[in-house]
């Protein structure tokens, strides 16, 4: 029954998506219509993976040694592999052999911690070959994701400085420059997410804001659909986003996206609107949990305090060419709470929502 649900929800998509394609309809409201594109390559679907690769550093080995541990995971899914698990494993000790190139990208005061995390990484690869021998699949994703962590740890050292200037216009917005960890207690359980300054500064920033000012806490989960779409941010009342007391105005965030090879994001403007049809942003649609800004959908400006989770399902809404990509900005994934997330409806409700983490890193309107 379920197969033949799945078989129905995703062929109802394919000719939602062609109706769309072919008839340019659209569908007002504070979420995006339900269409998805087939997908255009291996996207990647790992929220963490996603954050990894969207730091602005310039380091191929370290690249290199990230890209090595992450596809052990693919290689698993197909049938245990192990003979291109053992090559990946090979590649990421022939990587670390040679500290010297990872450490280049390192600040000079860092370089202890990177050289502490590097012997680390060197000893649990070791590890890892050890688990593939034995063909122990359940020890060598927990290996694996241990490694990861201290690759995430050894690349955020790398980070110099805030990469771009943020354009003056939107001085009057909170900006996060930089990432910040929040936990959400839900009446069903914890969600913990990432949010990327880097690469939506102004988005980013005014959600930690919003969540510093305890305005999530205790607002329901107002809108939901099975595997596409879970919504909050709508506050009592008659207002659909945040006021700012300062100003006694609504808030209004930009269209924010960052495209990959562009130094800084576009503002106020889809992908599409800008002619960039296949361009693809550097925080996608792609990963089950993405954190979005809700907007209606005529106004690419009208965001506030309204977001959405990204509940990808891959036989629904496959990664790649997303039809969501660039017109909704992205601005950070769910790293931990999967299984909560999955469980959340409309009705169920935020306790609370914590800055954890990263909140030096937000900084306040210059303007009002």
């Amino acid at each position: 029954m379920l197969n033949l649900l799945k078989s129905w929800l995703k062929n109802s998509l394919i000719a939602i998506l062609l109706v769309t394609i072919f008839l340019g309809i659209t569908t007002a409201g504070w979420t995006p219509s339900s269409s998805a594109a087939l997908p255009a390559g291996n996207a990647i679907t790992d929220g963490n993976a996603l954050l990894r690769y969207a730091l602005p550093i310039d380091n191929k080995p370290v690249r290199q040694l990230q890209a090595s541990l992450e596809d052990i995971s693919s290689q698993l899914r197909a049938n245990r592999r192990w003979g291109a698990i053992s090559k990946d494993i090979s590649q990421a000790s022939r990587i670390l052999d040679k500290p010297s190139q990872i450490l280049a990208s390192v600040p000079q005061e860092r370089q202890p911690q990177a050289e502490a995390w590097i012997n680390e990484l060197k000893s649990g690869v070791a590890n890892l070959q050890e688990l593939a021998n034995s063909k122990d699949k359940q020890q060598i994703l927990q290996q694996r994701t241990k490694l990861l962590n201290l690759i995430t740890e050894l690349e955020q050292s790398m980070v110099k400085e805030f990469p771009f200037e943020v354009p003056a216009q939107y001085s009057n917005l909170p900006q996060l420059k930089g990432r910040a960890t929040v936990d959400l207690k839900t009446n069903k359980g914890n969600l913990t997410v990432v949010v990327d300054g880097y690469s939506a500064p102004v988005t980013a920033g005014n959600f930690v804001d919003l969540v510093h000012k305890g305005f999530y806490n205790g607002l329901e989960f107002t809108r939901s659909e099975e595997s596409y779409f879970l919504q909050t941010g709508d506050p009592p009342g008659k207002e659909v986003g945040f006021i700012d007391p300062n100003t006694g105005k609504y808030r209004a965030i930009p269209l924010e996206v960052l495209v990959e090879g562009d130094k800084e994001p576009t503002y106020g403007v889809t992908l599409e609107q800008a002619g960039r049809y296949i361009d693809m942003p550097v925080l996608p649609f792609s990963a089950f949990g993405a954190v979005v800004m809700a907007r209606p959908e005529s106004e690419v400006n009208g965001g506030s305090s309204q977001f959405f989770f990204f509940l990808f399902e891959p036989e629904l809404t496959p990664a790649g060419r997303n039809l969501l990509d660039g017109r909704y900005s992205v601005f950070g994934y769910l790293t931990e709470g999967k299984e909560v997330l999955d469980k959340l409806k409309a009705g169920d409700k935020i306790e609370s929502a914590t800055v954890v983490q990263g909140i030096e890193n937000l900084v306040e309107p210059q303007a009002a």
